[in-house]
């Protein structure tokens, strides 16, 4: 009889447990889609942005021809119609046009956008150059009108690749040319400069040297850095970079920080030691590089698009298509740019899309009867740890479960994509592979805390006797059914 008492209270505990679950807390997050974002042949080196309730995407299309795309989602890049907004007719600049990028800035005429692009003659490609079109308005659309090319090295030398970087409220212009201004066939390095801009259309003048290919990870195929793009948060400059030959499966990005007060001076600037973001062959993506950053439309994610090909013998080409993921933020401030994702993950889109609600919640979950210890993920697998380094294994985005939105599911915070699921009832962290399974498996009903009803305790979706619990310090889902195994099954959401 006691036994037959104390399986009623437990079941009762149960299901006062779930009447009284504390009601998740997650936002909205955009489309869904999987890269690439755009396919080919328009999609190497690609600028995106958002502005006004709409994506605006330009990218390489090797002929004398800008285009852009619109879309109100990321997801529908893919199929928005390419616009010509500028037809090129200038002495030696009516052909292979490259790595385009837009910046809204205040100059003489108001606001405008400016779009910057790189140039030649129809023989490629020593004849390249930096040009500048003006819009008419503050739509990116256009129309646009030429204002010049930028004169940046000595004797009008070769120059690629700019965009616009703001520091203390100077416009610079940074760019890629070769140190001897002649190329690789004298002994060049194709390095980094940066000029301070008089108006969005005049550099100041000739570009000052900040960066050349001088570590053995920027001299793959050819020593090379090129493309730079600027990413700022907490007063802190980086600027980023792709390093090595465009032709190899080793292209890759790299990053300065300005450390000093002064952006023309080379001993501004301080170079990380290893590349930030590279190839990833379990992923099947090669040459992952030459890229820009964009905000969520809510303003509260920061995005990377770039090119990348699906196999190691692809070049520099047009096999390049462009992708897009979500970046996180490492503790010490810096940014945490992750590893490219396969074409397979199925991806959140930016928080804020369509007016969708609010920031999506960034948590950590405390183990309830080891409070030193948390969630992380280690080579894919779950268990709880204290002192977990990087800290980026222990965040995880809390999402309206993808089975079922009045549920939860745990995205990775630096494996975008990628998400807690049951696998034969071991926890792992693992790709969205856009199934119902995967989806069910992910899901979890959050309720209240089997041990302590102030905490959280995780039903799993597909198998409702069954809750998150750590065994030996591994996740797995199990059945509850000892005073061990709520204290197991229990946890805290936490900043």
């Amino acid at each position: 009889m006691r036994r037959l008492i104390t399986g009623l209270l437990t079941v009762a505990a149960l299901v006062v447990s779930l009447v009284a679950a504390p009601a998740p807390s997650s936002a909205a997050v955009g489309a869904s889609f999987q890269n690439p974002v755009v396919g080919t042949p328009n999609s190497a080196d690609p600028w995106l942005g958002y502005h006004n309730g709409n994506y605006y995407y330009a990218a390489t299309t090797w002929t004398g021809r800008v285009l852009i795309r619109r879309s109100a989602t990321l997801a529908g890049l893919r199929t928005a119609a390419e616009t010509t907004v500028f037809t090129m007719s200038q002495p030696n600049a009516v052909s292979n046009m490259w790595a385009p990028s837009l910046h809204l800035l205040n100059g003489p005429n108001g606001q405008r956008w400016y779009l910057y692009y790189s140039a030649g003659p129809s023989a490629c490609c020593g004849g390249q150059r930096q040009h500048v079109l003006e819009s008419a308005g503050t739509d990116p659309m256009g129309p646009y009108t030429y204002k010049g090319a930028l004169v940046l090295m000595p004797n009008n030398g070769w120059s690629i690749d700019g965009s616009v970087m703001t520091v203390g409220g100077v416009n610079y212009f940074v760019f890629s040319a070769f140190n001897n201004n002649s190329g690789f066939e004298n002994g060049g390095l194709q390095s980094l400069y940066v000029s301070r801009l008089t108006n969005p259309w005049t550099p100041a003048a000739l570009g000052s040297l900040i960066s050349e290919p001088t570590l053995s990870w920027e001299r793959q195929g050819n020593p090379v850095n090129e493309g730079p793009f600027v990413l700022q948060r907490g007063g802190r400059t980086f600027l980023t970079y792709s390093a090595s030959y465009c032709g190899t499966p080793d292209y890759k990005i790299g990053a300065l920080e300005l450390t000093g007060s002064d952006p023309l001076n080379r001993g501004s600037w301080s170079k990380f030691a290893s590349p930030w973001f590279q190839r990833s062959d379990a992923n099947g993506v090669y040459g992952p590089a030459h890229h820009s950053f964009f905000k969520s439309p809510d303003g509260t994610e920061d995005w990377i698009v770039y090119h990348a090909n699906d196999s190691s013998s692809q070049g520099c080409g047009t096999t390049r298509t462009s992708r897009a993921q979500r970046i996180a933020w490492n503790p010490d401030g810096t940014p945490s740019l992750g590893v490219p994702v396969s074409t397979t993950t199925v991806l959140a889109g930016p928080s804020g899309e369509l007016g969708n609600p609010g920031a999506v919640t960034v948590q950590r979950l405390q183990s309830y009867n080891f409070q030193d210890r948390y969630v992380r993920h280690q080579s894919y697998g779950v268990r709880i740890d204290a002192n977990v380094t990087p800290a980026l294994d222990a965040q995880f985005r809390v999402v309206p479960g993808l089975a079922d939105s009045a549920a939860v599911s745990f995205e990775s915070v630096n494996f975008p994509g990628h998400y807690l699921r049951h696998n034969n009832y071991v926890l792992r962290l693992e790709p969205n592979t856009g199934t119902a399974t995967f989806r069910q498996d992910a899901t979890f009903r959050q309720v209240a805390g089997l041990a302590d009803a102030a905490w959280s305790s995780f039903q799993s979706y597909n198998f409702p006797d069954r809750y998150i619990r750590h065994s030996n310090y591994q996740l797995r889902i199990d059945s509850i059914t000892t005073a061990a195994g709520r204290s197991d099954a229990t946890f805290r959401r936490t900043s």
